[in-house]
């Protein structure tokens, strides 16, 4: 599993932000600047869809102010998906989404879990990177949105302990 300190992995992914879909790479999406990266099992999936996501949405403008220069989520969905939940959700402009359709990125980050019936998606987690390099990595261990949500982020950003 990837951790503080790491380089993050260049992978062939699908863009799907503010300006539409675009065939991108994950280093050039996570690369550059302070970047807080979070990854959910899958769009539309119920503790994604009513918690996890929405959580960075309300806080986009107070992670942004905490200095982040961009907010991204990634799911193992392809991109028509993701556009589709993206934009039911209001989130664009505010958060990019990385649609890593075959799970590649995932398992380069060595953040992939099995689902069960839903098959190899990410772990849920979130981290925040600068100019590429991991700083902090919170994975969630239980169920629910806890140390990988947008408040855990907001306290990391201050400095506080995350636990």
């Amino acid at each position: 599993m990837i951790q503080a300190g790491d380089k993050l992995p260049s992978v062939p992914v699908k863009l799907v932000d503010a300006n539409g879909v675009s065939d991108a790479d994950s280093a050039g999406i996570l690369g550059q600047g302070r970047v807080v990266l979070f990854g959910v099992p899958g769009a539309f999936t119920p503790t994604c869809d009513t918690s996890h996501l929405p959580g960075f949405i309300g806080a986009a403008d107070r992670i942004k102010a905490g200095g982040v220069n961009r907010i991204v989520c990634a799911t193992v969905n392809d991109h028509h998906v993701v556009k589709a939940w993206a934009e039911r959700s209001d989130a664009l402009g505010k958060i990019d989404f990385i649609a890593d359709a075959h799970g590649r990125l995932a398992e380069a980050l060595g953040l992939a879990k099995n689902f069960g019936d839903l098959g190899r998606r990410y772990a849920r987690f979130a981290m925040i990177a600068r100019d590429g390099v991991v700083q902090q990595v919170f994975v969630q261990d239980v169920a629910g949105v806890t140390v990988s949500g947008a408040p855990a982020i907001l306290l990391a950003l201050q400095g506080e302990v995350v636990a």
